[in-house]
């Protein structure tokens, strides 16, 4: 008993760091219109403040499965803590754009850390049969994150100012630290792999280059950005699968379930993080209403998403993965149309909120199990190369999501006449681009009815 409660007292100790950044990412979505006016910018530009902390992430996830072999999970996550207490501290104090996305540099990276941490830990010390509700349980700790966040952050601003955002997260911070140093046990480690510097390189170009070329649309410097990242893409893929330690196991992909499994929880992270940054601004822009009031409006949904998802995790530990997940994708496609259909027809702000609700319903049941069935595939040896595989990409495609999301606004803000109504315009055409990625990710999972998961 003493032992299941230390191992889920360390994985709320690294789930708060995740919380923290998700927190601070959706909270700062309803800040973007303060932002473009503060520092004068484009909304393809603003957007980098999420971008570039999913980057981070990204980047830092496929070395923290050589980390966690050379270094203890202890000392991997002070240095986490640390990473993230300045982070907040630089981005509280921030007189200028680039003083802020520093700030999220330093805490991008602190995540890349702690979210394979947690997972590392619910894989290697949560029996098996608890195995799904510790699963749901490190999920709420980002799930609920986006409940708070835009609440959070729109208040703040609304009554302060967006730097005070940052400032409140301290005690938080201070707390996942003393939960950590308390229950995460100092393991030694023998130094037993070395990092790639130059596949990390690569890596590190593919995902700058590819997500750059979405802010500098239709220009030079864009084409030779995207250009720059599939080069490096194509070196990565190259030198990745001729070593004997890759940063990311491409062979997990011959796992046909569980490359299935990991596309349609891929389309969840672009739904999710492509309508965090559409229903704030939209609600902003096209309602003329304050960061409050987007802030409120995202809570509801957010809040049922996350409360749902220790509920899914007993219902995959009750009836196995495919009842849970076809539902609730099949919920989260109706929800999506509709919240699709209210932007192309600008209603009153809480039929956007019913289509957010239905979505989040959907999403709250099939979110952290497609994590779960996804891993269940795999045999234990690969646990942690599944973990940095989904960890990666997740970030990746978040950061994709919210760069593509914002480069189709601002084309359409800049080609119409009235900003309010080519904001309305772009939203709702990266709408239905979302709906159609959902809906294939449903016939994927339909796909999957009569194939045994385990």
């Amino acid at each position: 008993m003493r032992q299941t409660k230390n191992v889920l007292l360390a994985v709320i100790a690294t789930g708060i760091m995740a919380f923290s950044g998700v927190l601070i990412e959706t909270a700062m979505n309803v800040t973007f219109t303060n932002l473009m006016s503060e520092f004068s910018l484009s909304m393809s530009d603003v957007q980098w403040v999420t971008t570039i902390y999913l980057l981070m992430i990204a980047i830092t996830v496929p070395v923290s499965g050589v980390l966690i072999k050379n270094f203890s999970v202890k000392q991997l996550f002070l240095l986490a803590n640390l990473l993230f207490l300045t982070g907040v501290v630089l981005n509280f104090w921030s007189p200028d754009f680039f003083i802020l996305l520093f700030g999220r540099v330093l805490q991008g990276i602190a995540t890349g850390i702690a979210l394979p941490l947690m997972f590392h830990i619910i894989l290697s010390e949560a029996p098996l049969a608890q195995r799904g509700l510790m699963m749901g349980i490190g999920t709420l700790t980002t799930a609920i994150a986006p409940a708070i966040g835009p609440t959070y952050g729109g208040f703040i601003t609304t009554h302060l100012s967006w730097h005070e955002i940052y400032l409140f997260l301290i005690p938080l911070l201070l707390l996942s630290l003393v939960l950590g140093l308390l229950n995460i046990v100092h393991v030694k480690q023998k130094i037993t792999e070395k990092i790639d510097l130059l596949n990390f390189i690569f890596l590190a170009l593919t995902f700058i280059g590819i997500l750059a070329f979405f802010s500098q649309l239709g220009t030079l410097l864009g084409w030779i950005l995207l250009a720059v990242g599939l080069l490096s893409a194509g070196l990565f893929y190259n030198r990745n699968k001729k070593t004997s330690h890759p940063l990311l196991n491409f062979q997990l992909f011959s796992h046909h379930v569980f490359t299935k499994l990991l596309f349609s929880f891929l389309v969840y992270q672009f739904l999710l993080l492509g309508i965090s940054f559409i229903l704030p601004n939209y609600i902003q822009i096209v309602h003329g209403q304050n960061s409050a009031v987007a802030g409120l409006a995202m809570f509801p949904g957010a809040m049922i998403g996350a409360v749902l998802a220790p509920i899914s995790g007993k219902v995959l530990d009750s009836v196995g993965p495919k009842k849970p997940l076809l539902a609730g994708t099949l919920l989260a496609l109706i929800g999506f149309f509709l919240l699709t259909v209210f932007l192309w027809f600008k209603p009153s702000i809480p039929w956007l909120i019913v289509g957010h609700v239905l979505f989040q319903m959907g999403l709250g049941f099939s979110y952290s199990n497609f994590i779960t069935a996804a891993m269940n595939q795999l045999p234990e040896q690969l646990h942690n190369d599944g973990n940095a595989l989904f960890n990666t990409l997740q970030q990746f495609t978040g950061g994709l999501a919210t760069a593509i999301v914002a480069a189709i606004i601002t084309l359409f803000q800049n080609s119409e006449p009235n900003f309010a109504h080519g904001t309305q315009v772009g939203a709702s055409f990266a709408g239905v681009l979302l709906t159609v990625i959902l809906a294939i990710s449903f016939a994927t999972i339909v796909s999957l009815r009569k194939t045994k998961l385990k």
